[in-house]
């Protein structure tokens, strides 16, 4: 609520309220924050997360799915930013946390002030605040809010961090002190972003949205590096927002310790003599289709005489097999596989990448293509 009173003061904005359909209280809070919204004159929207039995870890799950919701919310109203109401607090909360599951740098830097997700910047405006200040400036203004009543069931484990915060604070370890620590290993995140992307430049190369490394130079990186380099690669090329799991990684850098080929994330990685390819993998964009004009796979974007009566889907074995100066394109069969084809029903139009029609072209959309970017960023 205090974010929303603030930011109004500044900026022209709009409301989003997720009801995560996990309380009988939701729907009565969100009509609350609608009455406060109508008064503002701001207008308010409710997005409903839909889902079956929850299984595992039910607040990261509700956590994805909120992202989820308000990043396509946000697209649909032509809006680019998001602002979110995470304090000092939930910084330090975030840190002990992951403490406790034995995270590394990335991990322990928390939350980023920005972060993009999904074509949405979202911006964390309140991170160097404590949640008392905010509650201070709504008494101060008369301004009334609702305490989540989760807020305080132990069964969570973020309550569980906020329990063992309160009970730190006679070390002098409170919001503050340990969104210190979170902002000094951001600092050493960075160096180490920067460290990784020298290393790409020396070893790495983009070819036609794959990534290639010289095997052996890949093999001698620290084991740091070559790790953050493995988990760009893969969120670049599959477009996904999140790392593979650690053990996942390991059986990958084991493969290719190996010589070995892997699949994982939505990628093939092709292990070869000299060369480390990394593609996109072939059954995870099998069902992938749309319009000439827009984005395929997230990132592809076609040249060529568009036409409504046109679709873009993976080229696939059946559209390999019309490709007869594929070997041409130099590209491996799995990265072919896996890449833009123009199809009309069921008949093979084009695919740029497999040298078949000369009138298009397929190329990474923005600055897709500029990995090293990426690398600084993620």
């Amino acid at each position: 609520m205090a974010v929303l009173h603030l930011l109004t003061k500044f900026w022209d904005v709009e409301a989003v309220t997720v009801d995560h359909r996990l309380r009988a209280e939701a729907a009565e809070e969100a009509e609350f924050v609608a009455a406060s919204c109508a008064k503002l004159g701001v207008p308010h929207h409710v997005l409903v997360w839909r889902h079956g039995k929850i299984t595992g870890n039910l607040q990261d799950a509700a956590r994805r799915a909120r992202y989820d919701l308000i990043a396509k919310w946000a697209k649909r109203r032509g809006l680019a930013h998001v602002a979110l109401g995470h304090t000092a607090d939930d910084q330090a909360e975030t840190f002990l946390m992951r403490l406790a599951r034995q995270s590394g740098v990335d991990g322990l830097s928390g939350m980023k002030p920005r972060r993009k997700m999904a074509g949405i910047t979202f911006h964390r405006p309140f991170l160097s605040f404590q949640r008392q200040e905010l509650r201070s400036y709504l008494r101060r203004h008369d301004i009334a809010w609702i305490e989540d009543p989760s807020n305080a069931d132990e069964r969570f484990d973020r309550i569980k961090a906020r329990r063992a915060l309160a009970a730190l604070a006679p070390l002098g370890i409170g919001p503050d002190e340990l969104s210190g620590v979170a902002h000094n290993l951001q600092m050493e995140r960075s160096a180490l972003r920067h460290c990784t992307a020298a290393e790409f430049a020396r070893i790495g190369a983009v070819d036609r949205g794959d990534l290639v490394f010289e095997a052996r130079e890949l093999a001698r990186l620290h084991p740091e590096i070559n790790r953050r380099l493995l988990i760009a690669a893969l969120r670049w090329i599959s477009e996904a927002d999140y790392a593979p799991r650690a053990e996942a990684l390991i059986k990958l850098q084991t493969a290719i310790r190996h010589g070995k080929s892997h699949t994982l994330h939505g990628c093939r990685i092709l292990t070869q003599k000299k060369t480390v390819r990394i593609t996109r993998e072939a059954r995870a964009v099998r069902d992938t289709e749309c319009g000439t004009r827009q984005l395929w796979d997230g990132r592809w974007k076609l040249r060529g005489p568009h036409s409504r009566t046109l679709r873009v889907r993976a080229l696939g074995a059946a559209g390999l097999a019309q490709c007869p100066d594929r070997k041409r394109s130099g590209l491996p069969r799995a990265s072919l596989l896996a890449s833009p084809g123009i199809w009309h029903d069921n008949n093979l139009v084009a695919a740029p990448l497999a040298n078949m029609g000369d009138i298009w072209r397929a190329e990474l959309a923005g600055n897709r293509d500029d990995f090293a970017s990426f690398l600084l960023s993620h």
